[in-house]
């Protein structure tokens, strides 16, 4: 499972709950420093860093994502996600290596996708 590193543990959580729709499952510490959220079977865990490392390379390469998350319905997804208000790194779109995906980034700048892939194209 994905460990996203952040600055604010409960603050990415709210993220995750009040813009993606995930139930926080636990935050762990006074203040937290490590914490979890799921929806439809998938989770993602956060951990505390005094500088998110990863996140900030990140930026610097084109498309480079942090985490993946499979989904059965990625469009209703982005719909559901655009209908909160949500901001995409990129929109919907198909894959030539057989996904359809679209990707947001959590307030520490850690770009999630969430992709369906295409059965058919052999992927």
């Amino acid at each position: 499972m994905p460990i996203l590193l952040v600055r604010d543990v409960k603050k990415c959580a709210a993220f995750f709950r009040d813009k993606l729709g995930f139930q926080v499952d636990f935050l762990h510490g006074l203040p937290p420093f490590y914490g979890a959220v799921s929806r439809d079977g998938a989770c993602l865990h956060f951990r505390l860093v005094k500088r998110p490392y990863f996140a900030q390379a990140a930026a610097q390469e084109k498309s480079l994502i942090v985490a993946s998350v499979e989904v059965a319905n990625v469009q209703g997804l982005f719909q559901e996600f655009r209908a909160r208000g949500v901001e995409f790194v990129h929109g919907l779109r198909k894959e030539a290596w057989g996904g359809t995906d679209f990707q947001v980034q959590d307030p520490d700048g850690n770009a999630i996708s969430f992709v369906t892939y295409d059965v058919s194209s052999g992927a």
